[in-house]
């Protein structure tokens, strides 16, 4: 099943909720776990706000399990170096290998950075699975932010979904061509892969750009606002 944020954004059981009281809710859960030194608060958040996005938003947890999946890639690397190389402290674990090893220091910082990503990842998830991003950048700008930052947040997260249909497009041209069919051949593909999707993103930048121009973009995009009711 392919992952559709915007359209899993537009179609859940809080897609016409108020977005100022889930943009507040984001807001103060995300700062209040950032500033409250609790794991035990952290698993807490996110046991509530993945319980809300699955049973009331009523999201398939499989598209949920999917949003989750890449960052945690990206915390579990970041986890790994905060692990072996930072931190000082009493060591209790050599690995042996070029004097790498686990301190007290090391291991409190990599728990400690896990936990809090780890509350603070559905606190997004309940905002950008339940909230299309119109809604989410006009309550921006009701409340004064930078038509800028608006911006770029929209040029963004329209680049990266571009960006992640450029890969989901070559990985299934390598897989029709066996490209994953053995060790040997899926490292050559993922090499492959990494290369060129770098040259492909810049190309669709550069339409990207073409187009804003040809229909007449002068540094500012219009953002749609709702109707107000009488």
């Amino acid at each position: 099943m392919k992952f559709d944020m915007d359209y899993i954004a537009h179609h859940n059981e809080l897609s016409e909720f108020n977005p100022y009281i889930k943009l507040f809710i984001t807001i103060i859960t995300l700062v209040v776990t950032l500033v409250l030194d609790n794991l035990y608060f952290d698993v807490i958040i996110f046991v509530i706000m993945s319980v809300v996005i699955l049973t009331i938003a009523k999201i398939n947890y499989k598209s949920y399990l999917k949003f989750l999946s890449l960052p945690m890639a990206f915390l579990v690397i970041t986890c790994l170096f905060l692990l072996f190389f930072f931190g000082k402290g009493q060591v209790i674990y050599e690995t042996g290998l070029w004097g790498i090893v686990v301190t007290e220091g090391s291991l409190h910082y990599c728990v400690y950075t896990f936990m809090r990503v780890m509350g603070c990842l559905p606190c997004l998830g309940f905002l950008a699975l339940t909230t299309p991003i119109a809604k989410v950048l006009h309550c921006l700008g009701t409340l004064k932010v930078p038509k800028i930052v608006i911006e770029i947040g929209l040029l963004m997260y329209n680049t990266i979904f571009i960006f992640l249909n450029e890969i989901d497009t070559m990985q299934k041209a390598q897989e029709t061509r066996l490209g994953y069919h053995s060790y040997t051949t899926s490292f050559k593909s993922l090499g492959a892969l990494a290369s060129t999707i770098f040259l492909r993103s810049l190309d669709k930048s550069e339409t990207l750009q073409f187009a804003l121009d040809s229909r007449g973009y002068s540094g500012e995009l219009p953002v749609y606002e709702p109707k107000k009711e009488d």
